[in-house]
């Protein structure tokens, strides 16, 4: 009887723990949903590159740099969007 009780805990503990790191693994795989401020890298938040600046007319633009290259995200207040791109060899 002892024997059995034993080896019903440690399953019940190895089940635990392969949850735990199943649980773990898909907490890295997530991906932050469109328009959030911030990203999740290693588990926690980090904002997100780029800073916005919002015109009283309601028009923004944006600078997003990625290594040698800038993103330029423009929109009027007639709704255009502009998007460029600018990249630096070196």
């Amino acid at each position: 009887m002892r024997k059995v009780v034993k080896f019903l805990v440690l399953g019940a503990a190895a089940a635990m723990t392969a949850g735990g790191f199943a649980s773990a693994a898909l907490a890295q795989q997530q991906q932050t949903p469109r328009g959030w401020n911030y990203e999740i890298k290693d588990g926690k938040r980090v904002p997100k590159g780029g800073n916005r600046v919002t015109n009283p007319d309601g028009s923004w633009r944006e600078e997003v740099k990625q290594g040698n290259c800038v993103t330029i995200k423009e929109m009027s207040k007639n709704g255009e969007y502009k998007e460029t791109r600018q990249c630096d060899p070196g």
